[in-house]
């Protein structure tokens, strides 16, 4: 398979020995309603996911627990065998209950069954990369990382990982993690009206570590700010589109993996990756943050 665009959007990103663009896609959107069950549009999901590919895409992120299986299967259909260029990022660290949640799931023996579950449903010998997922939405910064960190290096020993991140994680856990491996990236929750991680956005661009922001438009429900609409309007691009501009220019180390199940709303996002915003510009948009 062969990607369709020679000009990589965003521009690119050294996460480890691989070089990804910094604008990726997140695939969690592929499965049912909450992440759970099959995509209502099968073909659709396949699409998008060729699509992005198409559009230069070589980052896509996943996990075992979206579905569950679901988005890792429909990417292995979709993509398999996987182009060179594609690094498929995943995550470890919870599971999913028949109710939807997202319980806990960070013991050795869990960690090494979620890596052998990614390897089988991806259909890959080895994880190109691997976040340790810490707590959830509602609790984040829960959760002991030295002992899941050390599980995940010991796989990445026997070949299974090729590059470790983290994900929910405080500035004093990725530095904990940091002292029993090295990562390539932090996934947290930042987005134009969520920003608490400002200043380790700006540590881990020190030490060139990627960003990788999740709900980059803020959630299911999406940005909704005047001032996010008037910059929208005055660049005639829309507001989805600045809203991903504004993270791609906030940090250089910011990767972005925004989701869709729809072919034109990828396109749509896949704009912000062109579009370049002034100083009044960025001064507006982060007159957003509270």
């Amino acid at each position: 398979m062969t990607t369709g665009s020679t000009t990589p959007p965003g521009g690119t990103w050294n996460l480890g020995d691989r070089t990804v663009t910094r604008f990726g896609y997140g695939a969690m959107r592929l499965a049912g309603p909450g992440a759970m069950g099959p995509p209502a549009d099968h073909d659709g999901a396949i699409a998008v996911l060729r699509e992005a590919v198409a559009q230069g895409v070589t980052h896509i992120d996943t996990s075992h627990a979206y579905g569950p299986r679901v988005t890792n299967e429909v990417i292995r259909e979709a993509l398999h065998p996987y182009p060179e260029s594609v690094l498929i990022a995943t995550k470890v660290g919870v599971n999913r209950d028949a109710t939807g949640g997202w319980p806990t799931a960070c013991t050795p023996a869990d960690l090494r069954q979620q890596v052998h579950e990614n390897l089988e449903s991806l259909g890959a010998e080895r994880l190109d990369l691997v976040n340790m997922r810490m707590g959830d939405d509602n609790d984040p910064r829960s959760g002991a990382i030295v002992e899941a960190m050390e599980t995940l290096a010991g796989l990445q020993q026997e070949g299974l990982i090729g590059q470790l991140g983290v994900s929910n994680v405080a500035a004093e856990q990725v530095a904990r993690a940091r002292a029993v491996t090295p990562i390539v990236c932090v996934q947290n929750l930042y987005n134009l009206a969520s920003r608490w991680d400002d200043q380790l956005i700006d540590d881990l661009a020190a030490d060139t570590i990627a960003y990788v922001p999740y709900l980059p438009l803020g959630g299911f429900t999406g940005l909704h700010a005047g001032a996010l609409s008037a910059v929208a309007t005055r660049l005639e691009a829309t507001p989805t589109a600045v809203a991903l501009a504004w993270l791609l220019q906030r940090s250089e180390n910011i990767l972005l993996i925004p989701g869709t199940s729809k072919v034109a709303h990828l396109r749509e996002n896949v704009t912000g990756a062109s579009i370049s915003l002034t100083e009044q510009d960025v001064a507006e948009l982060d007159a957003i943050a509270p």
